[in-house]
């Protein structure tokens, strides 16, 4: 059975903890232009209204019996939330229909956040959804991810030139010139602990050595970087670091290319 739970946000006042747990709180509808909020439209009302509603979709009174439907829909939500049975078959059908008609009405609904971030961003908003599978997923593919990110730093740390590079890459406050290989891998494990992602991101760039080049270049005074900007001599190479890398790659840019490299390997000695 896939669940939600429809939470409240909590609010801080002189009132003690008690007295707010117990407030009856509900989401009510509301107008959108003439008509009130509707959760489901058009076919897909009339098959889950139908069994709700006391006449048929083909009723002359089924307009205004589904706009008083809609009108008249509310939910409470106690202190701990109320939970809605969202479960629906390989058809799409609904176990429960009204619980995922007010699911459905939800979503739309201004009041409510899809998730607690979207509901703490806007100040309007006074509910959100807590979905127990999407969280489950979510977390999952944190897992995933940082399991991927495990496997390629144990790929990259037997490689000391590709520590050196992504470390220059990933971190503007290390000088990898000027550490030992213990110490790039320390700092390259700590990075890749602290946002698993990021590490994964570079550790698979396909121009990682590109960017490694570049940065080690703006290290050493070859290109000059203002804002976004990489500057060689006088001219703008790129507005930002994608489009250097485009200038790198374009062959008719060979000359000044390998101008600033030659540059490079002197300020290495």
């Amino acid at each position: 059975m896939r669940k939600v739970i429809i939470r409240r946000k909590e609010v801080f006042n002189h009132l003690p903890k008690e007295i707010r747990a117990g407030a009856k709180v509900r989401i009510g509808s509301h107008y959108v232009g003439r008509q009130p909020l509707k959760g489901v439209e058009g076919e897909e009302a009339k098959k889950l209204l139908k069994d709700i509603i006391d006449v048929p979709p083909n009723h002359q009174d089924w307009p205004k019996l589904e706009k008083e439907f809609w009108a008249s829909l509310y939910i409470k939500v106690p202190f701990e939330g109320v939970e809605l049975n969202v479960t629906t078959d390989e058809d799409g059908n609904p176990e429960n229909p009204l619980d995922y008609i007010k699911y459905k009405w939800c979503l739309k609904h201004r009041l409510v956040g899809v998730t607690k971030e979207e509901m703490n961003q806007d100040g309007r908003k006074r509910f959100y959804i807590y979905d127990p599978q999407k969280d489950l997923l979510k977390k999952n593919t944190l897992v995933k991810v940082s399991k991927e990110a495990d496997k390629e730093f144990i790929k990259i740390s037997s490689k000391s030139d590709q520590m050196k590079m992504l470390l220059r890459v990933l971190s503007k406050d290390s000088n990898p010139d000027r550490m030992t290989e213990m110490e790039i891998e320390n700092a390259l494990y700590e990075i890749k602990n602290q946002n698993p992602a990021r590490f994964l991101k570079f550790a698979t760039d396909k121009d990682l050595e590109l960017k490694s080049e570049i940065a080690e270049m703006v290290e050493k005074d070859v290109i000059r970087k203002i804002g976004n900007q990489h500057i060689y001599e006088d001219e703008t190479i790129g507005e930002n670091l994608a489009d250097t890398i485009i200038y790198f790659k374009n062959k008719k840019n060979s000359g000044a290319v390998n101008a600033m490299r030659a540059r490079l390997k002197e300020a290495k000695v």
